[in-house]
């Protein structure tokens, strides 16, 4: 039943904010009507061994306006939802039908409904887009129908009695609406339709509950938490058999929740959000979970970007979509999305749902002249320098990079505007080598200029970026130079003798090394004695730190607002690009992506204070450490960051095997 303090007006309201399209879509195909027939039997469900965690993400791109309590369907294309109805910032219901493509976040009017809308449920069945119910400043009985392709809503039937915030779910072609309110009572009767104008009920729900989270699974209907008759939300879970026309309670969530989303995704049951029990009122909830149907445990498998409650969720192929919802604040224009991601860990285990789960990621904070690293958890669990492992004799000022070395159990950083590179080893902090003079910029033998990017390689030796000075160089151990790629301060791009201000070096399993220049967007692939293997032009402004992803395939950041990141060839070919203008996802002078084994992108947004991943396949943000335009030193904060570096068991550096 709609909430008395929303006051009732037209809101005409959605579009899109202008974002870069992304050329990879990454969708499935919608789910469809399977069966005119009710199923027969309901088979155990069947569960892998581990449940995989939920990567999950906020979209660079938001609806024009706040929405929650909406219905969202699945739409006639593979990237397409419908958006029908729903609450806006205001408090006013919503009467418009759109089409969003999650694939570019364009949205496109299609339709009305018979009247402003909310809290209703909905399902597509039979080709046709149907509406349950739902309401403004009362509960109704109507039934809408609308087309899957485009166009106004229609009368189809009447449910038995007014029902608002209820849920539904497909199974086969048959609809069921489960729980919800009328106004006065609770609805315990679970509602089956294959039409939208004949319904039959085919159980009770022994806790009746409004505001469910709903999913099918292997012919039975899940309902996650609830509000309950004396207004408090429920962890309880049910199971609705419709053949036998049973329902349970078979389980609990961690906490009590109502308003939460529920999917059914590559066979594992998730919930998210909703809102919980907390002091003072009530607070959206960040978790997702996955729930294990034999067990009846309910185990973290990841948490939302933003915390919501009430929001419209529909599954298109193997990820399920958020949009709206509501968070402390009220109706929000955020769309998000998850899916299973065992690379993102498993459900229950500490960190599920972390982009580099089995592993720990170390940070330059460039800005507060420091090294941390983070488990998986997002704690920090070493820094440096630190009481017990003192900075250098010369200072610790900017950490521009930091890489691991000697399997693990050393870092190599530079200090670009302090002209020195430090070795050091792992955990226990002690300088073990350096090279450069503390303050001192110069080209001298043991001089440095603004150096960039220092690792070590596999024979020892340490190459960097020396910027400044417009080389490459290799030293050795003792401290001598090897050999030079670049001409001293000749800062063009004039292969193979000279470089424009060459501000990457990334080595290569193959013994070359990969040089960005600033002057000119160059990337270049050189031997390890100075010849030219191929160069490309790029289409940056200010390339920063490339590295190799594939075969003819490479990644770079680009140092710039907003900031970019590239998938480009040999030939300077660009295989993708991202580049978001504004709002969550606009990234500010990001200077080093990498692409992890989970599959997603890492890199630190430098300007932004904050270290993120995206992934490529639909440009969310899957993962964030700091506060984006808020700098500093307390947990949870960063200040400028500009590097970073992933160690896996076994001292694994999965990002950069080139290296020692």
């Amino acid at each position: 039943m709609p909430r008395s303090r929303w006051r009732r007006v037209t809101l005409g309201l959605l579009g899109t904010v202008a974002v870069t399209a992304l050329p990879l879509a990454g969708c499935g195909t919608p789910a469809r009507p399977a069966a005119k027939a009710a199923p027969t039997h309901t088979a155990a469900p069947v569960l892998p061994v581990e449940l995989p965690a939920a990567e999950s993400g906020v979209l660079p791109w938001t609806l024009a306006a706040p929405l929650s309590r909406e219905v969202v369907l699945p739409g006639s294309g593979a990237t397409q939802l419908t958006i029908l109805g729903g609450l806006g910032a205001g408090g006013g219901s919503a009467q418009g039908i759109y089409t969003l493509d999650t694939s570019t976040g364009a949205l496109t009017f299609s339709g009305s409904l018979l009247g402003p809308l909310h809290d209703a449920s909905g399902a597509v069945i039979g080709g046709r887009e149907l509406v349950f119910g739902g309401g403004t400043s009362a509960s109704t009985a109507a039934v809408q129908s609308a087309p899957l392709t485009s166009g106004s809503a229609t009368a189809a039937g009447t449910l038995p009695q007014p029902r608002s915030d209820s849920a539904s779910a497909v199974i086969g072609s048959t609809a069921y609406i489960v729980g919800g309110y009328d106004g006065t009572n609770f609805d315990p009767a679970v509602l089956a339709t294959n039409d939208g104008a004949t319904f039959t009920a085919v159980a009770s729900l022994p806790v009746p509950v409004r505001y469910p989270a709903v999913a099918a699974l292997s012919g039975r209907i899940y309902v996650f938490g609830g509000q309950t008759a004396n207004g408090e939300p429920t962890s309880t879970v049910q199971v609705v058999d419709p053949t036998t026309h049973t329902a349970k309670v078979v389980g609990s969530l961690p906490e009590p929740v109502t308003g939460a989303s529920a999917a059914n995704l590559q066979g594992v049951l998730y919930v998210a959000g909703g809102e919980t029990s907390s002091v003072g009122g009530t607070a959206p909830n960040p978790s997702i979970w996955a729930f294990n149907t034999v067990s009846g445990q309910a185990l973290v498998a990841g948490v939302l970007r933003v915390p919501v409650s009430h929001a419209g969720i529909a599954t298109l192929g193997q990820r399920a979509w958020l949009v709206g919802g509501e968070t402390a604040a009220g109706p929000t224009s955020t769309v998000q999305m998850l899916t299973p991601n065992l690379q993102f860990g498993t459900a229950g285990a500490s960190g599920a749902g972390s982009p580099y789960f089995g592993g720990n990621l170390l940070i330059a904070d460039a800005g507060a002249n420091r090294v941390l690293l983070l488990n998986p958890a997002g704690q920090v669990v070493w820094s440096y320098p630190s009481a017990s492992a003192p900075p250098p004799p010369g200072g610790f000022v900017y950490p521009d990079d930091a890489f691991f070395a000697d399997h693990g159990t050393a870092i190599v950083m530079n200090m670009e505007s302090y002209q020195e590179i430090v070795k050091i080893a792992y955990p226990s902090g002690k300088v073990i080598w350096t090279y450069g003079h503390p303050g001192v910029a110069g080209s001298a033998p043991g001089y440095l200029n603004t150096p960039d990017d220092a690792y070590q390689l596999k024979s020892g030796q340490i190459s960097v970026a020396d910027i400044g000075n417009c080389r490459v160089l290799i030293i050795n151990p003792n401290g001598t130079l090897a050999r030079q790629i670049g001409t001293t301060r000749v800062c063009v791009h004039r292969p193979p003798t000279e470089l424009g201000s060459p501000n990457g070096d990334t080595p290569l399993p193959n013994g070359n090394f990969l040089i960005s220049e600033i002057n000119g967007a160059w990337v270049s692939e050189y031997t390890a004695t100075g010849s030219l293997v191929w160069s490309a032009h790029l289409a940056l402004t200010y390339p920063s730190d490339p590295q190799q992803i594939g075969p003819n395939r490479y990644l770079i950041a680009g140092y710039t607002s907003p900031g970019v990141i590239l998938e480009f060839n040999k030939q300077g070919q660009t295989l993708y690009r991202y580049s978001v203008a504004s709002g969550p996802g606009a990234l500010n002078h990001p200077s080093l992506v990498e692409l992890l084994p989970s599959g997603v992108f890492m890199l630190n947004d430098d300007q932004n204070d904050r270290m993120i991943a995206i992934d490529p396949a639909t440009g969310a943000t899957v993962w964030q450490y700091g506060v984006k335009g808020v700098s500093g030193t307390a947990p949870g904060l960063l200040n400028d960051p500009d590097g970073f570096d992933v160690l896996m068991a076994n001292g694994y550096t999965p990002t950069h095997t080139g290296t020692g």
